[in-house]
């Protein structure tokens, strides 16, 4: 075989792997990335030019997994993978050589590894999206559900209390008296722990209705501000919105409620990501005036149509389509604001997309 010939081999090998390793990261199960690694490991194996003497390693965080271990030495290839701009692991091919042998890497080969660790970096970056997104879609359904009962909750919970302090009561007493009763104490533990479960719903229902007694406290408003941005960094990645913070002063202190004062943010930044077209920007903006601290979110988005402008806080009220949202959480937000003396505007920006103002009063 001529070296033309060669040569050609060894790319329609590395685009067959390329290929395959791209079909291969498509249909991964994320709960089986052991074995989508292992599969790359013996696909990039045969797209070298010595598959039986090459052998691959992956290393990303705290797995490791390849053709067979070993450790790096002179006949070592190695490419790092990278996750979010960081260095979380590598990928490492071995060419087993004798000493009468003068075998080496193609400069293809390394060009190929690296692309292959680009594609791993960026599947365990798919993975830690989906990761944050399913733990913050089970925090907004469960916000969004309650938020839908609304002043009926208030009712509900006060009314399941009573009930439920009777179950636990009755219940210690019931496992005092029949502590020899193996089978019985377990029961009545499963009885307890589910009424202390139901408690805690009741409070989060009294929560969200606006029945639990507000704590506030001296917050600054910054911190409150970043931490939201970062809970919701995977969806802005998601939906391809990037955020811009314009804030110049380094402390905003007010008198609130700190978790309420979140539920403030988060819900304003969320319905500015969902309006967001991609590749748009999320503007936020901080400052104080004598009396007030003002947040201000704006989007890129369609803004609002004039008749609408009016409506925007009305419970129920949502220009998302039907199953995209309860249409209370904008007047959960204006109903947390009015509890803190504050007030809420929406308005069109001049060119395009829509601002939320919010005005705190200090104290």
């Amino acid at each position: 075989m001529n070296s033309t010939e060669s040569a050609l081999k060894e790319r329609i090998k590395e685009l067959t792997c390329l290929h395959e390793v791209s079909s291969i990261i498509a249909n991964t199960d994320f709960d089986l990335i052991e074995d989508t690694i292992k599969a790359i490991t013996f696909s990039l194996k045969k797209a070298f030019q010595y598959p039986k003497k090459t052998e691959v390693l992956i290393r990303v965080e705290e797995m490791s997994i390849g053709t067979k271990e070993f450790e790096k030495d002179n006949f070592t290839l190695s490419s790092n993978i990278e996750i979010f701009n960081a260095p979380k692991g590598e990928i490492l091919v071995r060419l087993h050589v004798s000493e009468k042998e003068t075998l080496s890497f193609l400069k293809e080969e390394k060009l190929l590894l690296d692309n292959i660790a680009l594609k791993i970096g960026a599947l365990f970056e798919r993975i830690e999206i989906q990761k944050n997104e399913a733990s913050l879609k089970r925090q907004m359904e469960h916000a969004d559900r309650l938020s839908i009962l609304g002043e009926i909750t208030a009712g509900i919970a006060h009314e399941l209390n009573t009930p439920l302090a009777n179950i636990l009561g009755f219940g210690e007493l019931l496992k005092e008296d029949l502590k020899t009763n193996k089978k019985a104490t377990s029961d009545l533990d499963k009885i307890i722990q589910n009424a202390i479960f139901s408690r805690e719903v009741v409070k989060k229902l009294m929560f969200f209705a606006c029945e639990m007694p507000q704590e506030k406290e001296l917050v600054n408003l910054i911190p409150n501000i970043k931490n939201a941005i970062k809970l919701l960094d995977a969806s802005f990645k998601k939906e391809h919105v990037k955020y811009q913070l314009n804030i110049k002063e380094d402390e905003l202190w007010l008198r609130a409620d700190p978790i309420q004062l979140t539920q403030i943010i988060f819900n304003l930044l969320i319905n500015a990501i969902y309006f967001s077209p991609k590749n748009s920007v999320v503007s936020i903006e901080a400052s104080s005036t004598k009396k007030d601290v003002v947040l201000k979110i704006s989007d890129e988005g369609v803004g609002f149509k004039i008749e609408n402008l009016d409506k925007v806080f009305q419970p129920f009220f949502t220009t998302k389509p039907q199953g995209d949202g309860s249409g209370l959480g904008l007047s959960v937000v204006h109903g947390i604001v009015a509890s803190h003396r504050g007030t809420i505007e929406a308005k069109n920006n001049t060119k395009k997309g829509a601002t939320f103002i919010v005005r705190l009063p200090k104290e």
